[in-house]
């Protein structure tokens, strides 16, 4: 039997209603899947899938999330796709949905991010675990607000270097920047580039991925500008939507102190 569902592109697709041989294309949603109890169902992740680790060591590697192998999927037989609009290509995606249905999240926002965990959990079958990852992630939250009263850090994020590029609006980063109780000092949509502007700036963030910024960064940048607080953060932490969010208020509370203390 199957169920009609709509994913967060407005696609309707039909699914199993319980699906039993997933493939996830994205390393925050495949760690969702671990942490919803489908260790059996999920027979396929790409090769950024580095959580849990017990998982980056045995289950069956697709590629990555921007190169998907087809054979590979193909031979592991999937009955769900699960996949992502910024981290995978269309061309991807519509070749996959000839091999089982695809249901694509776009999370851009702290809500996005709920309302994808909650889907994920009704399509899998798990909802019930699904909405406890939910409460303990907004319960993480609402500590963390009130951990900040408002500090108002005008910050700028890096996720690239030559050339750099920074965190605009409409991404997930932005809602977790937002949500720390700073300001995102950059106001364009999505990931524009950087030309080492001098411009009103408190702290300069430099992901530890995509780009693995080093401490050999962090001294070029303090030559640039020596009046920031500049500091190399946990990306998985600013970038992972779904059971990871659990985790971030936490480490957003050290670097509050970090900054402010």
């Amino acid at each position: 039997m199957t169920q009609t569902v709509v994913d967060q592109l407005g696609s309707i697709i039909e699914v199993p209603l319980s699906p039993q041989r997933i493939i996830s294309l994205v390393p925050s949603q495949t760690e969702l899947l671990f942490d919803l109890g489908l260790g059996d169902r999920v027979v396929g992740i790409t090769k950024f899938c580095i959580h849990p680790s017990d998982w980056f060591k045995s289950k069956t590697r697709i590629g990555g999330t921007k190169k998907v192998n087809y054979d590979a999927v193909r031979s592991l037989n999937p009955d769900l796709i699960i996949g992502n609009k910024e981290e995978n290509t269309i061309e991807d995606i519509e070749l996959l949905r000839t091999i089982a249905p695809v249901w694509m999240s776009d999370v851009n926002s702290y809500d996005d991010a709920l309302s994808m965990i909650h889907s994920v959990g009704e399509i899998t079958n798990t909802l019930p675990l699904a909405r406890r990852l939910i409460d303990q992630i907004e319960a993480a939250f609402q500590e963390l607000e009130t951990f900040n009263e408002n500090t108002n850090l005008r910050v700028r994020y890096l996720i690239w270097k030559d050339p750099y590029f920074q965190v605009g609006k409409s991404t997930f980063i932005d809602a977790m920047i937002t949500k720390i109780g700073w300001v995102n000092i950059c106001k364009d949509a999505r990931y524009p580039e950087w030309q080492l502007t001098q411009d009103a700036m408190d702290v300069l963030l430099l992901s530890s991925e995509p780009y693995p910024f080093k401490e050999e960064d962090v001294q070029v940048l303090n030559l640039k500008f020596p009046n920031v607080k500049i500091a190399i953060v946990d990306g998985e932490l600013f970038s992972w939507y779904g059971s990871r969010m659990r985790l971030a208020p936490n480490y957003f509370k050290k670097l509050i102190d970090q900054f402010t203390g």
